[in-house]
């Protein structure tokens, strides 16, 4: 097994975020995998399946600073930037997105997301629940989820891809891991310094049978012996990667270097930033996860930068804001021009906001009590805000909305039923995908 460090970067409470790339003796962690087909894309056929896009802003990102700017409250509350005008009348964000003002009306803004722990970890981002009270395993990430009940588009290639560096010591805090539903459902992680090691070199298809004829004998001797249920899940995980040995359909979606130079100039060149104080601006992955979807994979889920800015929290916005507003605005674009903007689904969200007020240092501390969230794609209703917050931005005032209630939306646009669609946990017991909740109306 060979480990390669990826990306690193420190939240406030000191933990070094590391992400590793595992690679197999055959290469399991990486693959070359078969290009999609040009003339299809042109010919303006719809993919055959949905997919959603999250996007993670690890650290916490300041609500009132981008997406709920307050210009009447108190300095010490108001801040820096100024609101702008966006092209749907009525609707302002931060000054320092100038490119997603000018697509709001493709796009869904909710200002009134409840219910955060205030801890550094994706797990509501990513389950739609807290960490309160999980069950043996944990809950599943939504592409764990869509990876049980929907499973591969094309065996070449996984339904949940995780671009996301590690942002935390949790197991859920990075990617997303399957919880209860086993290794068979984990997300596929090509990110990281390893990438080109994703090929089959030096060995043929006679031979990587024979390997894998091998293996299924060793893997058969184990799962006899072994009584945890984790073989099962290895066999799974084993077909699904000499599956993806034998064709080059994932690598070549990943290999940005084949789209054309006049899409990759609009989502611009990264910035794999490892400084304790910043996390990585990988521009490419926005590109990547749309390229991935349409490839076949489910759920792609990715991280940008670092927001948790205790100090100085307008210097690092100045740097970090017009990159996101690039990545995301070309997102949105994309989607639209290659008319993919009902079969994909995107969140932009973070863990939790900010403190209405700014500390002495210049900076915003966690702030559970609300926050935003960005939605465009899925068929859903565009063009409009949802939710409000009071003078401050410290509580909602209007409409809160729950992390489960935007979970309840995306599986809606993917044409999942959260009212019956159930997955099993570690005893056999059933588990909804969702507490209870129900599409947001106003989206669907």
């Amino acid at each position: 097994m060979l480990t390669i460090p990826g990306q690193s970067s420190r939240f406030c409470d000191g933990v070094s975020r590391r992400n590793f790339l595992r690679i197999g003796a055959l290469g399991l962690g990486g693959l070359s995998l078969p290009q999609l087909l040009q003339a299809q894309q042109q010919s303006g056929k719809r993919m055959g399946h949905k997919s959603v896009i999250m996007i993670f802003l690890p650290g916490g990102p300041p609500h009132q600073d981008m997406f709920d700017l307050k210009p009447e409250a108190p300095a010490e509350i108001r801040g820096e930037f100024k609101p702008i005008s966006t092209n749907v009348p009525g609707i302002q964000i931060c000054e320092h997105l100038p490119k997603l003002a000018k697509l709001m009306d493709k796009m869904a803004l909710i200002r009134s997301i409840v219910g955060a722990t205030g801890g550094h970890d994706a797990v509501q981002c990513l389950t739609g629940r807290s960490n309160r009270g999980m069950p043996t395993g944990g809950w599943p990430s939504m592409g764990s989820v869509l990876s049980k009940l929907e499973g591969s588009v094309n065996r070449a290639v996984p339904p949940f891809v995780g671009l996301s560096p590690k942002m935390g010591h949790a197991p859920w805090s990075d990617a997303g891991t399957p919880g209860f539903l086993g290794i068979s459902h984990a997300p596929f992680k090509p990110n990281g310094a390893g990438k080109e090691d994703m090929v089959l070199s030096g060995i043929t298809l006679d031979r990587l049978g024979e390997r894998k004829a091998l293996l299924t004998e060793f893997d058969r001797f184990r799962r006899d012996v072994d009584g945890s249920g984790l073989m099962e899940g290895l066999d799974t995980f084993n077909q699904q990667a000499f599956g993806m040995l034998t064709s080059s359909k994932l690598v070549e979606a990943l290999d940005i270097e084949r789209e054309d130079k006049s899409v990759r100039a609009t989502y611009g060149k990264g910035d794999p930033n490892n400084r304790d104080d910043g996390g990585p601006k990988l521009m490419e992955q926005f590109l990547m996860a749309r390229r991935l979807v349409e490839a076949g994979v489910r759920c792609v889920t990715l991280a940008f930068s670092r927001w948790d800015h205790h100090g100085k929290n307008f210097d690092a916005l100045r740097q970090d804001l017009p990159l996101f507003d690039q990545g995301v605005s070309a997102l949105v674009q994309d989607l639209y021009a290659r008319g993919l903007e009902r079969d994909v689904s995107v969140v932009v969200w973070g863990e939790f906001g900010r403190t209405p007020k700014i500390n002495k240092d210049g900076g915003r501390d966690h702030w559970p009590n609300v926050s935003c969230a960005l939605l465009f794609g899925g068929g859903m209703k565009v063009g409009q805000v949802i939710g409000a917050t009071d003078r401050n931005a410290a509580e909602a005032a209007e409409r809160p909305v729950q992390f489960g209630e935007v979970f309840a939306t995306l599986y809606h646009t993917l044409g999942i039923d959260v009212n019956s669609a159930r997955v099993p946990d570690l005893s056999g017991r059933p588990h909804a995908i969702v507490d209870g909740f129900q599409p947001m109306k106003e989206l669907v």
